[in-house]
């Protein structure tokens, strides 16, 4: 065999092949995976809480307002028919009536309070004790809260009858009339309106100081650039503020347990304090369940509605 006839084996080419895109080798599992593990660790225990103590009796309760449930027996389905008789529920459409009027009382005079409260905060001072001293009714317990005024009001006995009578003027009763409705706003807006001025003086503190000083340089007074200029920064702090505070409002029921329970005449008798009559004292837990479920939606609704109305997504800052 010559040398001529003797042909070398094709070399195997190190580089990559012309033509075609290089592979790289795919890195471990929990490289690609970054830190989605440890996320989930972290979310998993209120992940749980929230299927254990939110989803899932909010998925029994729907289920419930379909059947007959008076927890002797068990449940049987009935379809829609609890639904078919809260239209013709008076007590239904009063408790319903009663819930509006006091959330219209609560969110005006919590919100206009705590606005004042707010920039009083903002100009006056920044102490943290002040601000803690703002925020002390809201610290204590609403049954707390609910029995001593209930008790600084009573009709005989009230220090505030004693200081009205000392006045010459007759005593009032609070909670044994058509004020039952005004004064059980009137006390859980004096607990709740510190926690939401601070809400709203945080916002505030949002708002760059060169905005005043351009609103002061144009020669806007104080009324005109709270009005032109505070406001309309603050739009998504109030939706906040609005939202938070009508879902609470409409919640209301340890207050009025305490002080009057649903009287004089269903005149207190809110929503709230209504599906727990029916759950627990009347044990009629389909029915319960079935308001409580047009509650849901009612406060869904009423809270979308809320954050559209409002565009609390956006903010005058990023165009100023």
């Amino acid at each position: 065999m010559t040398s001529d006839t003797v042909r070398a084996a094709p070399r195997t080419p190190s580089g990559p092949v012309p033509g075609t895109v290089p592979t790289t080798p795919r890195p471990p599992l929990l490289r690609r995976l970054g830190d989605l593990p440890v996320a989930v660790l972290f979310v998993l225990p209120a992940a749980v809480g929230f299927a254990l103590f939110y989803l899932w009796p909010a998925v029994r309760g729907a289920y419930l307002s379909l059947t007959k449930y008076n927890v002797l027996t068990p449940p049987r389905f009935i379809g829609l028919e609890n639904y078919q008789k809260l239209f013709g529920d008076r007590l239904f459409w009063n408790a319903l009536k009663v819930t509006a009027e006091y959330v219209v009382l609560n969110i005006v005079s919590q919100t206009v309070i705590s606005m004042l409260l707010a920039v009083l905060l903002y100009r006056l001072t920044k102490s943290m004790i002040v601000r803690g001293i703002v925020l002390l009714p809201y610290l204590v317990a609403n049954v707390i809260v609910a029995l001593l005024w209930f008790w600084m009001l009573d009709f005989q006995l009230g220090v505030v009858n004693n200081v009205i009578e000392w006045l010459g003027f007759d005593r009032v009763a609070f909670f044994g009339s058509d004020l039952a409705i005004p004064t059980i706003a009137g006390i859980n807006t004096w607990r709740h309106m510190g926690y939401t001025a601070l809400l709203i003086f945080a916002g505030l503190q949002m708002i760059p100081p060169s905005v005043y000083e351009a609103a002061a340089i144009d020669g806007a007074s104080e009324w005109r650039t709270f009005w032109r200029v505070t406001l309309p920064l603050l739009r998504p702090v109030m939706a906040l503020v609005m939202v938070l505070s009508v879902i609470g409002s409409f919640q209301v029921f340890d207050t009025i347990a305490v002080t009057t329970a649903g009287g004089p005449i269903n005149a207190t008798r809110v929503i709230y304090f209504y599906i727990y009559d029916l759950a627990f004292n009347r044990f009629n837990f389909g029915y319960a369940a079935a308001l409580s479920s047009v509650l849901f939606v009612l406060l869904a609704g009423v809270a979308y509605l809320q954050l559209r109305l409002s565009r609390a997504g956006e903010s005058d800052l990023r165009s100023s």
